[in-house]
């Protein structure tokens, strides 16, 4: 019986303890984010904030181009996360039901392009910006992120397509759809955790992505928030309340979508098991 109970303790004080390693980080951002300068700077560690204040919020708002460069992350990211899906959708479509030469040379392709380091492209990249006179615009940020998730995407995807039976889609045709009406309307259906997962990697990586921007976006008006961040504490010193603030704005969105398709992507596994 001790036995026993050592093997039930020891995996959730193990999970406990790496919960609060994670989590802690975030937790004193975003507290010291609410905290007024006295209890940051003070000598002993003011754990939870007694008297919260948006001071520090409203310095981060405040701050030159925030608003422009919210708008410009969030059209970079959306954009690439779309175009990612809907390529990845079709070539991983392509990849499963399809039979094809070249196709395992495809397969090993994408596998080679995700474990490739970007950034050893980025000098590449550049040069073809500047010679298509692209630099300081958000297209070229669109196409680059677009590629970096396409990879991962389109082997989540494959791995999604091949767990739905094909007789499903067979029967469907037989039944008198098409080829894309049997896509759209029985396996789409079943590939709602995949299209979450693949959209939250994807929004992930172009949110966060920050040396591609710092390279081909010189102009202020056309970076993204990655960028405004690493510059903050430049401009306003030691306001440490002000720079978690600007960090946890940063952060919430990635917060928000993850709590948001979490949720989406158990209904959804749900709804295709009824389906199917």
């Amino acid at each position: 019986m001790k036995r026993s109970l050592f093997g039930r303790i020891w995996p959730n004080a193990t999970a406990v303890v790496l919960f609060v390693g994670f989590a802690f980080p975030v937790y004193w951002m975003f507290a010291t984010a609410f905290k007024p300068t006295g209890d940051i700077i003070a000598d002993d560690p003011v754990w939870f904030p007694t008297d919260a204040t948006l001071e520090h919020f409203k310095t981060a708002v405040d701050a030159d181009n925030f608003w422009t460069l919210v708008l410009n992350s969030v059209t970079v990211t959306l954009l690439s996360v779309a175009f990612s899906l809907v390529i990845a959708l079709l070539a991983a479509f392509a990849l499963t039901r399809m039979r094809f030469k070249g196709r395992r040379g495809l397969i090993v392709t994408f596998m080679l392009a995700q474990m490739a380091p970007w950034e050893v492209l980025i000098i590449a990249m550049y040069m073809i910006v500047r010679d298509n006179d692209m630099l300081d615009s958000l297209v070229p940020l669109t196409a680059f992120y677009t590629m970096m998730v396409l990879p991962l995407t389109i082997l989540t995807l494959r791995g999604y397509i091949a767990a739905v039976p094909k007789e499903l889609e067979e029967s469907a045709m037989v039944d008198g759809c098409t080829r894309p009406q049997a896509f759209i309307k029985v396996i789409f259906p079943l590939l709602a955790p995949g299209l979450m997962a693949t959209s939250l990697f994807g929004f992930i990586t172009a949110w966060n992505e920050f040396p591609l921007v710092l390279i081909l976006n010189k102009s202020a008006e056309k970076q993204t928030l990655p960028l405004w961040l690493s510059q903050f504490q430049t401009a306003f010193g030691d306001d440490w309340g002000a720079t978690m603030a600007a960090s946890s704005l940063f952060a919430l969105p990635i917060l928000i979508l993850f709590i948001f398709l979490q949720r989406k992507a158990v209904s959804g596994l749900t709804d295709g098991a009824v389906k199917g």
